[in-house]
């Protein structure tokens, strides 16, 4: 349920690399705004080879190879998310950055704020790798931001329990 009195809120913002989860992925996908149904999703994919041919083609149009974010630039990238979500107000409990994905859970006004904050966030990631030497593409196109539903969602348990993952705070 969203807020109509414009009030701060919690979301959960996530965001992959460049080329890391395309059409026809064999570990399942879904079209934008699912406007073609898809069988199978991360959870139970589809069968084996049933959309390899969507998946070559999707790697074909690529610009570049699919991007991993080394290891040794992950909490650098991380703390410049950060430092960019908190200069546009927002207030930040949790980011993890991984290979090809971000997870973070902020607190922003609703409406269109938190994709936008997020967008500038990734910009800022960008020009701060690429003053190190980074070269190509770093982030796919657009984010997925969800209003978090009740407490344990924003405490993350199901996300953590369903990916097995640990936090390990920055700093």
């Amino acid at each position: 349920m969203m807020l109509d009195n414009g009030e701060p809120r919690w979301f959960h913002c996530t965001t992959h690399t460049y080329g890391a989860w395309l059409p026809g992925d064999p570990r399942g996908f879904r079209t934008r705004h699912h406007s073609e149904h898809v069988e199978g999703d991360y959870k139970n994919p589809p069968p084996a080879g049933m959309y390899d041919e969507r998946h070559a083609q999707s790697k074909s149009l690529l610009k570049q190879a699919l991007v991993v974010i080394p290891a040794e630039f992950r909490e650098f990238v991380g703390r410049t998310l950060i430092a960019k979500l908190q200069s546009h107000g927002a207030e930040v409990l949790a980011l993890s950055v991984s290979a090809t994905h971000v997870h973070l859970l902020a607190k922003m006004p609703p409406g269109p704020v938190p994709r936008t904050w997020v967008g500038s966030a990734k910009r800022q990631a960008v020009f701060a790798l690429k003053a190190r030497g980074w070269i190509g593409h770093l982030w796919a196109t657009r984010s997925k931001v969800i209003p978090i539903k009740d407490r344990p969602h924003q405490l993350g348990r199901d996300l953590l329990a369903l990916h097995g993952w640990e936090c390990q705070p920055l700093g």
